[in-house]
């Protein structure tokens, strides 16, 4: 099983409903605050379910959802295909799009899942897609010295403030079982210090490098915004 099978399939990396629902309103509300203009054109690569999309749709001209799991863009398309303001497209079909199509890319909680080079890859893909002077946002990107501790903590402190404590406690008890916790022992995730990642994103040729409050409920991970040069 690789990760894209692993999001492809039924999981449990959301402990009840109620903590599915805050989760998605949250990274909503953070991918908002950066939109540019009520015109623009946005990508949310590596979206998931995406359960408040209609929210940012309507705060932008344009929002695409990318989604490299089969499964879930269906259940995407079923809850938001009716909207004209959304587009549903997997990573080949963002990659084949014009240049300079986007006035924000943002990728939240995604590149702990790939490797360097498809880091690389995708850094490149973005700036093509990206017009002069918009912005590409890396959010929640794992550091070296944030555990699996620190991760298990912050969830019982967003349970406790959202209402589902004890079902994140119940939560973190079955992921001891589970197959995210097999998959992250036999690959593991993608953790960059500050400095690999402005190194990333210079080599990409983004500029003005930026460290703005992290996307979702854990503050130890790390958010970062840069340019595509004008």
């Amino acid at each position: 099983m690789s990760w894209r099978d692993f999001w492809n399939g039924e999981h449990a990396i959301y402990v009840s409903p109620r903590h599915k629902t805050l989760h998605y309103r949250q990274i909503a509300t953070d991918l908002i605050a950066h939109i540019p203009s009520p015109e623009a054109t946005v990508l949310d690569h590596g979206c998931g379910e995406a359960l408040d999309a209609a929210r940012v749709a309507a705060a932008c001209g344009k929002l695409f959802l990318c989604e490299a799991a089969p499964n879930v863009r269906d259940k995407l398309r079923g809850q938001f295909g009716r909207l004209d303001s959304v587009m549903i497209a997997s990573p080949e079909e963002v990659a084949a799009l014009p240049d300079a199509t986007f006035d924000l890319v943002v990728a939240n909680s995604l590149i702990q899942y790939l490797s360097r080079d498809e880091l690389k890859d995708l850094l490149a893909t973005w700036h093509r897609r990206l017009k002069p002077g918009a912005a590409l946002v890396l959010a929640d990107v794992i550091p070296p010295d944030v555990s699996p501790l620190t991760d298990a903590t912050q969830l019982l402190a967003f349970g406790w403030r959202g209402g589902f404590f004890l079902a994140a406690l119940a939560g973190l008890v079955c992921t001891v079982f589970s197959d995210y916790r097999k998959l992250r022992a036999q690959y593991g995730l993608s953790t960059y210090t500050p400095e690999a990642i402005g190194d990333l994103l210079r080599e990409a040729r983004f500029v003005d490098i930026q460290r703005p409050a992290n996307f979702g409920h854990n503050p130890h991970r790390m958010t970062f915004k840069a340019v595509r040069p004008a």
